[in-house]
């Protein structure tokens, strides 16, 4: 493939993926959910950016994964929307931030605390980071149908994952659902460039305040997100995330029932 069809940060095709991308963080990831898809392939790999091609159940879909963090995440996000990609569900893994959200559970997004790292460099902070409805409507059909157990709520996006000096106690009366790391940024370039877009996160420990060791601020030698519970709820959300995305292939906009 020559130089001028790839784009220039994550090295995909200017042209040719499906329409509807289901973006991971992890490499490793995008390549188990691609396993899930009929007629799956490898498009690219560059630095972090893995990218497959498939089918599910008929619909032709997009994995990709975008690494750990908004700044580096955005990128992507970006070079897939310039590549022609239309929706795009960030399926990922979070912090609960508010009781009776268990290891393994599901948060659908509303919407997300920008506090990414990144879009507060592009756009002044009254910007909202909001998910599509129909996103958020298709993912709770998905999750009811696979009887996966899910909430729906805000999520806190944010830039440092290790616990530091400065406590997490900005939200702790706000009702968040989750904390993680790249969704605002993709909520906030969807908005942007007319995509559709939302986000699905299965629970792998409590917040980050909670994992550091004691005695020691920094630590966080507490989170495990190794345990079968987690892994469960991995398989889960990438069928649900999968399958949402059927939904909105399928135009199915009237979800909540």
């Amino acid at each position: 493939m020559t130089q001028d069809r790839l784009l220039p940060v994550t090295r995909i095709p200017r042209a040719g993926l499906a329409p509807y991308a289901l973006v991971v963080g992890d490499p490793a990831r995008a390549a188990a959910v691609a396993a899930l898809l009929d007629g799956a392939e490898e498009v690219s790999y560059h630095r972090e950016y893995r990218v497959f091609s498939g089918s599910w159940k008929g619909v032709p879909v997009t994995v990709a994964s975008h690494g750990v963090g908004a700044p580096g995440a955005i990128l992507l996000f970006q070079e897939l929307a310039d590549a022609g990609v239309t929706t795009l569900l960030r399926f990922g893994t979070a912090g609960a931030m508010r009781s009776g959200i268990g290891d393994g559970d599901l948060v659908i997004a509303e919407a997300a605390v920008r506090d990414d790292g990144v879009t507060q460099q592009l756009l002044p902070p009254e910007y909202p980071a909001v998910s599509s409805p129909e996103a958020v409507f298709a993912l709770q059909r998905a999750a009811r149908a696979a009887d996966a157990p899910y909430h729906r709520g805000l999520v806190w996006t944010r830039a440092a994952f290790q616990p530091g000096l400065i406590p997490l106690t900005a939200y702790d009366d706000a009702g968040l659902a989750a904390i993680e790391m790249e969704l605002s940024a993709l909520l906030v370039t969807a908005s942007l460039r007319g995509l559709v877009a939302g986000g699905v996160l299965v629970i792998d420990g409590a917040n980050a305040d909670e994992l550091a060791d004691e005695g020691s601020p920094f630590s966080t030698g507490g989170y495990n997100p190794h345990r079968d519970v987690v892994a469960a709820g991995v398989q889960r959300g990438a069928v649900v995330s999968l399958e949402a995305l059927r939904l909105l292939a399928e135009g199915h906009e009237e979800y909540a029932g």
